[in-house]
């Protein structure tokens, strides 16, 4: 090997972290993730240290062209500073998950490169089912292919006997491979393509949890709370917000409505989204419409204009308001400007509703899956 140990404050923080730097096939595996850096054309632009303790180390994108970029920490623009086409080479993806999370204000850490690359490869998959992922969006009513689900109250929406859960989860939110949309509330759906994304990875890099994920979902669920805590890590706090315009490929992330009386409607408490890199988040009901951020908060800013009262005293949301609304936004810049002073803040704690925007502290990615490191414990059936 051969990397700097040039340490300093700056540099013994954020980007990427290999901790186990004493295995067994550690130089082996350091010399491969090298020589993929090279082939993706980016190793000119990584920064390589390792850690003060001799067990780790630590990749970073070069401080020169970290602070030539035009906004401090904004992986938005990426792909055109880069010229990466990442929605048709494949590669293109791959460098944009890797550049993003050298130039991370936070430390992104595995045991091994190994893991790493497990983890580069679920964010693809997972952004590859988010962009093919289409809904009917629905609060209350519930559907799944019924070839390869069967629901109860207790357990949810269960796999078939025999069933794989690669192409239910597919059936039940691509449109493309089943010919039918399903209805779905976005939290739920960012489950099932994080479901997926994991399962691609586990059914190659750890087949037997794979087959333990399987056997879990023809007994019960994993949902809410219980699936963020099994199967995601949280990056980002309120204490410790990440940058406005900081977002990985593959990263699940929520904006809130920061508007109260509009919160009250079901459903438009916020909205739950994966960033598919290029600058544009997924839309779970127009999947080829993906939105851009500017979009995305002018559409939750609008929903204050969609609400009315139905007959039977229920707010509701009428999106065809809204979209008028956002089409009059976009041909006003001032306006647009003015709503992004807005938007593009911090949101408020929850349950407050003061001068906070849409913008979350945290964004979400999986946890490590491979077989000597895994931290993806399933719970007791």
């Amino acid at each position: 090997m051969n990397y700097t140990n040039t340490m300093n404050d700056q540099q013994s923080e954020g980007g990427i972290l290999i901790s186990a730097a004493d295995s067994v096939n550690f130089v082996m595996e350091y010399e491969s993730f090298i020589h993929r850096l090279v082939t993706l054309g980016i190793y000119p632009f990584v920064e390589v240290n390792s850690e003060c303790n001799g067990q780790g180390v630590r990749f970073r994108l070069n401080p020169e062209l970290h602070d030539a970029l035009p906004d401090d920490y904004n992986t938005l623009q990426l792909c055109e500073i880069f010229g990466l086409q990442t929605l048709t080479v494949k590669s293109d993806l791959e460098k944009e998950i890797l550049l993003a999370m050298l130039m991370a204000p936070v430390t992104f850490e595995y045991p091994s490169f190994k893991e790493l690359v497990a983890s580069i490869r679920v964010r693809q998959y997972i952004v590859e089912a988010a962009r093919n992922t289409a809904l009917s969006f629905h609060t209350t009513k519930i559907e799944r292919p019924a070839d390869y689900w069967t629901y109860s109250e207790d357990s949810g929406f269960t796999l078939l006997p025999g069933k794989s859960l690669i192409e239910a989860s597919r059936m039940a939110t691509q449109p493309a491979v089943s010919g039918q949309l399903y209805a779905f509330a976005c939290y739920r759906a960012t489950e099932y393509v994080v479901l997926l994304g994991i399962a691609q990875e586990l059914a190659t890099s750890n087949p037997a949890l794979f087959q333990q994920l399987r056997r879990h979902w023809e007994s019960r669920a994993i949902m809410s709370q219980q699936f963020h805590d099994v199967f995601l890590r949280e990056y980002g706090s309120l204490n410790e917000p990440l940058p406005p315009k900081y977002y990985v490929p593959g990263d699940r992330l929520w904006f809130k409505n920061p508007d109260e009386r509009s919160s009250d409607v079901t459903g438009y408490e916020g909205s739950w989204v994966f960033y598919l890199g290029g600058g544009i988040f997924n839309n779970f009901w127009k999947c080829d419409k993906p939105y851009t951020l500017t979009e995305k908060c002018l559409e939750i800013y609008h929903w204050r204009s969609g609400i009315y009262t139905d007959i039977d005293g229920h707010l509701q949301m009428d999106e065809d308001v809204v979209d008028a609304n956002v089409r009059s936004s976009m041909n006003n810049p001032a306006e647009v400007e003015s709503i992004l002073d807005r938007m593009m803040r911090l949101r408020d704690p929850m349950n407050v509703y003061a001068e906070g925007g849409c913008i979350d502290a945290s964004r979400e990615y999986p946890r490590w899956v491979c077989p000597d490191a895994s931290d993806l414990v399933l719970p007791d059936e």
